[in-house]
C-alpha cells in the first residue's frame, strides 16, 4: 500500500475501539479477503493484516495514534507487502486463520522438516520395553534374552532390497539424484521443497530385481532374539540404552533399544550404594556375654562374631559381601543388630535380674 489509508478505516471500527472488537474486525475481513477463498482478495487480504499488525498491539498502536507511524518496524514502516517482516506479529495471523480453516504453523513445520530432512540420514524408530529382575541380579548383573516383534534389516539381501547377484540401476523418479522437488499451495504462494525421493528412498538407485523376501524394501517385520546384558549394582528405575537395537528403516541407521529395569524387592537386604544391609535379631544375653551366629548372605551362609556388649541398632560389617565396584572391588555387608527383650520372664530368671541390677547392670 503506497498511499496507506487509515488503519481504523481499513478494519472499518472506530477509534475508539477496544481491542477485543479490533480482533473481532480483523478476523471477520481475513476469513472474508483470505486469497485461498473463492470471493478472495489478496490485496485487501494485506492491507487488513497490515492494520492489524499495527492496531492489535498496544505499544504500535499508541505510536500510531500519537504521530500516525509505527517507529518500531511495524507495518505502518513497512507492512506485509513491504518486503520486511520484522514488526508483524504472526501469533495473531496465526489465530485468525485458525478460526477460518488455515493453520500456519502446519505450513511452517511441513515446510522446515522436509528441508531439515534432505541430505539426512534417515533413522529408524526407537522401542522401549520393561524388564524385571532379582534383587540378587541386580546386585551381581544377569542376562536375559528377550523376543522382539520388530522391523529389522532383511537378510537375504542385506538390506540392500535387491536379490543377491542382481544390480541396482538409477531410479527413474529422480533420475539418479535421490531428491525430488514438490510444491505446495499457501497463503504466502506456491511453495517449492525438496523431498527424499520416496521410491529410491533417497539414494538415487532402485534394484533391478527385487528381494522376494522383502518385496525390495530392504527391511521386515520379524521376530528376534536380542541379549540384553544387565550390569551388576544396576537400581530399580534405571534405563539401558541398546545402541542399534530398535526397528530398521531402509537406506538408514536402525533406532536403540531402551530398556527400564524394575528390580524385584528383597525382604532381607537394601542397597545402600556399593554396600547392603540386612538386620539380625540376637538374644539379650548373647548380646551381653557376645556369641556367633549364623547369618545369611546372597551368596550362602557366613558365620558373624557377636562382640560382647554389642548395642541395640550396631552396625557389624562383613567385608566384600556388598555390591560388586570397578576392578573386581566389592562393597560390604553390614548387620544391623536387633536385641530381642524378653516379653515374659520365669521367676528364675527374674532373681537373677534382680541381681544383675543390683550389681548396676
Amino acid at each position: 500500500m503506497s498511499q496507506k489509508r487509515d488503519y481504523y478505516e481499513v478494519l472499518g471500527i472506530a477509534k475508539s475501539a477496544t481491542k477485543e472488537e479490533i480482533k473481532k474486525a480483523f478476523h471477520k475481513l481475513a476469513h472474508k479477503y483470505h486469497p485461498d477463498k473463492s470471493s478472495g482478495d489478496n490485496d485487501k487480504f494485506k492491507e487488513v493484516s497490515e492494520a492489524y499488525s499495527v492496531l492489535g498491539d498496544d505499544k504500535k498502536r499508541a505510536e500510531y495514534d500519537s504521530y500516525g507511524r509505527v517507529f518500531g518496524g511495524g507495518g505502518g514502516a513497512g507492512g506485509f507487502g513491504g518486503g520486511s517482516a520484522a514488526g508483524f506479529d504472526f501469533s495473531q495471523f496465526q489465530e485468525a486463520f485458525q478460526q477460518g480453516g488455515f493453520d500456519m504453523g502446519d505450513i511452517f513445520s511441513e515446510f522446515f522438516a522436509s528441508q531439515a530432512g534432505v541430505g539426512r540420514t534417515r533413522r529408524g524408530r526407537d522401542i522401549s520395553i520393561d524388564l524385571e529382575i532379582s534383587f540378587k541380579e541386580s546386585v551381581f548383573g544377569t542376562k536375559r534374552t528377550v523376543l522382539l516383534a520388530k522391523t529389522a534389516v532383511c537378510e537375504a539381501c542385506q538390506g540392500s532390497g535387491a536379490t543377491m547377484g542382481t544390480d541396482m540401476i538409477t531410479c527413474d523418479h529422480c533420475n539418479g539424484t535421490g531428491k525430488v522437488h514438490e510444491s505446495q499451495n499457501s497463503f504466502f504462494g506456491t511453495i517449492t521443497m525438496v523431498q527424499p525421493c520416496r521410491k529410491c528412498r533417497g539414494s538415487g538407485k532402485i534394484p533391478k530385481e527385487k528381494c522376494v523376501t522383502c518385496r525390495g524394501e530392504g527391511v521386515y517385520k520379524k521376530q528376534e532374539e536380542i541379549e540384553i546384558a544387565v550390569p551388576a549394582g544396576i537400581d530399580g528405575g534405571e534405563m539401558m540404552r541398546l545402541q542399534g537395537q530398535g526397528e530398521a528403516v531402509s537406506g538408514g541407521v536402525s533406532g536403540d533399544l531402551y530398556v527400564k529395569i524394575h528390580v524385584q524387592p528383597d525382604s532381607r537386604f537394601k542397597k545402600d550404594g556399593p554396600n547392603l544391609v540386612t538386620e539380625l535379631s540376637i538374644k539379650l544375653s548373647d548380646a551381653l556375654l557376645g556369641t556367633s551366629y549364623k547369618i545369611v548372605t546372597l551368596e550362602g551362609d557366613e558365620t558373624l562374631e557377636i562382640p560382647a556388649g554389642v548395642t541395640h541398632g550396631e552396625m557389624l560389617k562383613v567385608k566384600g559381601k556388598g555390591v560388586p565396584v570397578a576392578r573386581g572391588k566389592r562393597g560390604d555387608l553390614f548387620v544391623k543388630v536387633r536385641i530381642q527383650l524378653p516379653q515374659k520372664l520365669s521367676r528364675s530368671a527374674r532373681t537373677l535380674i534382680e541381681k544383675l541390677k543390683e550389681e548396676g547392670i
